[in-house]
């Protein structure tokens, strides 16, 4: 052979052996793919009648050892084999009276062929196509309420210890496949979920610290873009602190703002004051410490990232600390004190249900209403020119009896996705259209105005969907957290406790709430001057809309 072409041959070796080539991260992330498509595709799999976490754990030093793609899916390939025999079945066809969502399935990657051979990708495809239609080992609808899923019969590891590597593993797979197959809004996130699989694999395999291990769980949860998601430990005190002011906050334009006080005692020690203007904690600027945590905030929008970012400010490792502030006009620091929760011996101030204020207008506070209080309510503000229902808060489960008596007839509101656990991945629309109010000749004809902000979540939100279909209705304030529909908590492995939003809430033509939020018919927003001044902004604006 000429020297020429043995040179060549090296070369060409080299050059196919290195175009084949497969990382630790491609071959992990597509292991944790593979795995939770078996979980919830393959008959022998999805049956419960195998160790799901065993075979994941025997299947990875093959994964490791693999060096090539074709050697990669040859390991694929025996795991996929030694599960049993996937028969072939007619399937059945869609049924015409059923509408799915299909937005967040994506099963493309079962064709990659960076990572597949083309005999592993067909029985991938073959799975797909015969997948498992019994009830699912791993994920059921609730128990004592049907429209929560739940993930179950998982093994919690009592005795889990963060070090182990494979564990750490288990954690981002079940997670990871959690959200892959049933987070309805997958696809409205910022980043592509399988983006983010490989962006966040090498935080969990390389962990230093537990408390490293737990904010990589909480950095991959805010990427959820749900104001529902949560992830915390105590593990976040070593981090974050436990010790926290006496005061209330909001966060404006970069500043924290005191709103308010959890303990007037405790804050008259530090001389805090309503409309003070932090700037600094601890020698850091406000706006260095969003830049520098703001990945840890679990939210579907900017305003509601904020909100919920609260603590970082509130919070400190120390029992004292440093602040600059601003109080009229004038720049100061000072040294205030942090207590531990306990001992904040938080009040809570009692507000009226409900009142009639100057010019004949109704309030009624959402947040303290019960249902049982909605006829008294409704019969003393019955002869008002208006009635303002603040949902700046969580409300008690009354917007259908209040809608019983805005509206003079049913009307829709709201429709909604549920996961397919027939076919994991997929949603269907749930049938028909959500509808509120009653035939009521005798409705409440005077303006109806809803306040909302980013303190509006989940059923304070489906409540403004509630109450905006009534005549006359304007939504007044700033963007809400963008969180509709059902929040299921779980468990991922013993300890370590989190939640996401489980099925779709959207308006009757099908436009999103997630995200959005309820969007306001006049948009105002509190600002610093108006908390210096004692103005609530948005029920101000509220009155002079029904007075002009």
């Amino acid at each position: 052979m000429k020297k020429t072409t043995l040179l060549f041959l090296l070369l060409l070796t080299q050059i196919t052996f290195g175009y084949n080539k497969i990382t630790k991260t491609q071959k992990l992330a597509t292991t944790c793919k593979v795995w939770g498509f078996l979980k919830y595709y393959h008959p022998n799999v999805a049956d419960g009648s195998k160790n799901w976490d065993e075979q994941l754990f025997t299947i990875l030093p093959e994964v490791e050892k693999a060096q090539t793609k074709e050697e990669f899916s040859l390991v694929l390939e025996k795991w996929i084999a030694s599960q049993g025999e996937v028969k072939a079945y007619e399937a059945t066809k869609p049924d015409s009276k059923v509408e799915y969502f299909i937005k967040n399935l994506d099963l493309k990657w079962l064709d990659d062929s960076k990572v597949f051979s083309k005999t592993l990708s067909k029985k991938l495809k073959f799975i797909e196509e015969n997948r498992f239609q019994g009830k699912q080992h791993n994920v059921q609808y609730g128990a004592h309420d049907a429209s929560l899923l739940e993930f179950i019969n998982e093994v919690k590891y009592p005795n889990f210890k963060w070090s182990d590597e494979n564990l750490r593993l288990l954690t981002l797979f079940r997670y990871w496949n959690y959200v892959e197959y049933f987070f309805p809004y997958k696809y409205q996130m910022d980043q592509k979920w399988d983006i983010i699989l490989n962006e966040m694999l090498p935080r969990f395999i390389a962990s230093e610290s537990e408390i490293d291990f737990h904010l990589a769980i909480k950095e991959l949860s805010a990427k959820l873009n749900d104001t529902h998601t949560s992830f915390g430990t105590n593990k976040m005190f070593d981090r974050f602190g436990d010790k926290w002011m006496p005061i209330n906050i909001k966060i404006i334009d970069e500043k924290v703002i005191v709103t308010g006080f959890q303990n007037d005692s405790l804050a008259k020690i530090d001389d805090y004051k309503i409309g003070d203007v932090i700037t600094k904690i601890d020698g850091k600027t406000i706006s260095q410490l969003i830049k520098e945590n703001k990945k840890y905030g679990e939210g579907s929008n900017k305003s509601a990232v904020l909100d919920k970012l609260y603590w970082l400010f509130v919070m400190g490792k120390s029992n004292v600390g440093e602040i600059e502030f601003n109080r009229d006009g004038t720049k100061s620091i000072k040294t205030i004190k942090r207590y531990p929760y306990q001992d904040l011996k938080i009040q809570f101030k009692e507000k009226e249900k409900w009142n009639v204020l100057t010019d004949n207008i109704g309030y009624v506070n959402m947040g303290d209403l019960t249902e049982a209080d909605v006829p008294l309510m409704m019969e003393q503000l019955k002869n008002t020119k208006a009635i303002i229902f603040d949902i700046r808060n969580y409300p008690q489960g009354t917007n259908y009896a209040i809608a019983e008596y805005l509206n003079p007839e049913p009307k829709e509101f709201v429709k909604f996705i549920e996961p397919d656990l027939s076919f994991a991945g997929r949603y269907i629309w749930r049938n028909g259209i959500e509808t509120c109010g009653k035939i009521n000749p005798d409705y409440y004809k005077g303006k109806v105005v809803l306040l909302v902000n980013e303190k509006s979540i989940s059923h304070s939100e489906y409540t403004a969907m509630t109450l905006q279909v009534a005549p006359n209705a304007t939504i007044i304030g700033s963007q809400t957290a963008g969180a509709d529909g059902a929040n299921t908590r779980f468990e991922i492995i013993k300890g370590l406790q989190t939640s996401f939003t489980c099925y779709g809430v959207f308006y009757p033509n099908k436009k999103e709430t997630q995200r959005i939020g309820i969007v306001p018919n006049i948009e105002v927003k509190q600002t610093i001057k108006g908390i210096q001044e004692g103005r609530d902004e948005i029920l101000d604006e509220a009155i002079r809309f029904i007075n002009k």
